[in-house]
């Protein structure tokens, strides 16, 4: 039954001293446990991340928000926690990393996010090897910053009542509540995030979710969670800006197994330039009919990359559209799908859409990572760059861009274009501001007729 109306809710942010220690399996529980409840329950992801977000929206039955305060104003970092939040009886924030780890110094931390909204804060902890010695950790994490309030933790891969005791009076002695445990079982463990998105890696992900939402009323104490975080409600904002360009474009985005890494805010954004559709390169026969911007957004190719191939006929409609000099966005996934061939890990070729002069290669596979600011005459975009393939001997050409990193450094992402194609490694956020898209847009050819 969904909690009465009020000028407060339960509003909480999990957090943890380092990655590691279990709070992406304590929110996916969590969020699983509160919607059997019958809750409206929001969630939301600290940072870039868009593999998070997936899966608490399975969790939750409700889209998750990123709350990056690196790519986005504080603005707007209250707006959309403030939007989102309104309808819900339960807000719940997954933080990254270790609470205080920002891009610098806790600059975009968890910490940084909380601090900004005025929620409280859970530390989760793993007590594997730890007894009494959590209380210094848990009295440096509470007193470290004084604009967070940390009030509760909750421990993982706790075994026994006994050893849960020890943790409980290290709580009481520096005034976090103890609020559970969660124990070593090997049915809580999260499959790698590199088996993509594929249906045995959701059912996988399914059934730990659902272990854990069985489990975890019998160990953490979610009624004195939910009491212990009711906070006041934010103020609630306008909606937002009007359509800029609604009913004109026929806008086409990439959504399958293969084509998952995308901002909820981003996609939201895009509605205000016209119609968007959804399609799959992996089992439709062809872009919708009509279509005049096309976006490809980063995900597993590389995993599907046999499947992509064998669909000659939606790899042939992409290449004529974009031959034709149709509008279009590829990053990082998108791009491999565009380019000539994409190599796997052995070696072995897969023929792609053919559209860019390159092709990818998984192989020597090199992790690529960081937040990115896009300069581009006048106009700056900010994203993040996560890859491990890298492109083969290319003729792309780049655009007149500088692009950083968060300190200001330069690194070697770029943006490409051919012709109305546009194409990166970059996965750019432009929910707040879409004067990437815009500019895209008018720098393109004009708008192809309906087929």
């Amino acid at each position: 039954m969904a909690l009465p109306t009020v000028s407060e809710k339960p509003q909480f942010l999990l957090a943890a001293p380092a990655s590691g220690n279990g709070k992406t399996t304590l929110t996916l529980g969590l969020l699983r446990v509160l919607a059997r409840r019958g809750l409206v329950v929001q969630p939301f992801k600290c940072g870039p991340d868009y593999l998070d977000t997936h899966h608490h929206t399975q969790a939750a039955g409700r889209p998750s928000l990123n709350l990056d305060v690196f790519m986005a104003s504080p603005a707007h970092l209250h707006s959309t926690y403030a939007r989102y939040t309104a309808p819900a009886d339960v807000a719940v924030v997954e933080g990254v990393m270790g609470l205080f780890d920002g891009a610098v110094r806790m600059q975009g931390s968890a910490a940084d996010v909380a601090e900004q909204l005025g929620i409280p804060v859970i530390l989760v902890v793993n007590a594997k090897a730890m007894a009494y010695s959590v209380a210094p950790l848990l009295f440096g994490f509470k007193t470290f910053h004084p604009g967070i309030r940390l009030v509760g933790a909750i421990f993982n891969f706790v075994n026994t009542a006994s050893h849960y005791e020890f943790l409980r009076e290290a709580c009481a002695d520096v005034g976090v509540e103890a609020l559970g445990y969660l124990p070593n079982n090997p049915a809580f463990t999260i499959p790698s995030r590199h088996l993509g998105l594929s249906i045995d890696a959701e059912l996988q992900y399914e059934t730990v979710v659902e272990a854990l939402a069985d489990a975890l009323p019998h160990t953490v104490d979610v009624d004195r969670l939910l009491e212990l975080t009711r906070t006041a409600v934010p103020t609630t904002v306008p909606p937002p800006a009007a359509p800029v360009m609604a009913g004109r474009r026929r806008i086409a985005v990439a959504r399958d197994a293969a084509f998952t890494f995308t901002y909820h805010q981003n996609l939201q954004a895009l509605s205000r330039f016209g119609e968007v559709r959804y399609f799959s390169p992996l089992t439709d026969a062809a872009l919708p009919l009509g279509t005049d911007f096309l976006y490809l957004p980063g995900g597993y190719p590389e995993l599907f990359a046999e499947a992509l191939s064998a669909n000659e006929t939606m790899r042939t409609s992409i290449a004529a559209y974009c031959r034709q000099g149709g509008a279009t966005y590829a990053e990082c996934g998108g791009l491999m799908y565009l380019g000539q061939h994409l190599l796997d890990a052995p070696g072995q070729p897969f023929a792609m859409a053919g559209v860019l002069p390159c092709s990818t290669t998984m192989q020597d596979a090199k992790l690529t990572l960081g937040y990115r600011v896009v300069h581009w005459d006048g106009l700056t975009v900010k994203g993040h760059e996560f890859h491990y393939s890298r492109l083969l001997d290319h003729g792309l050409t780049p655009e007149a861009v500088e692009v950083t990193n968060a300190k200001g450094g330069p690194v070697l992402g770029q943006l490409y274009r051919q012709g109305n194609v546009w194409a990166s490694y970059l996965h750019l956020y432009w929910g707040e501001d879409a004067g990437f898209i815009a500019r895209l847009l008018e720098a393109s050819a004009p708008v192809l007729p309906p087929q």
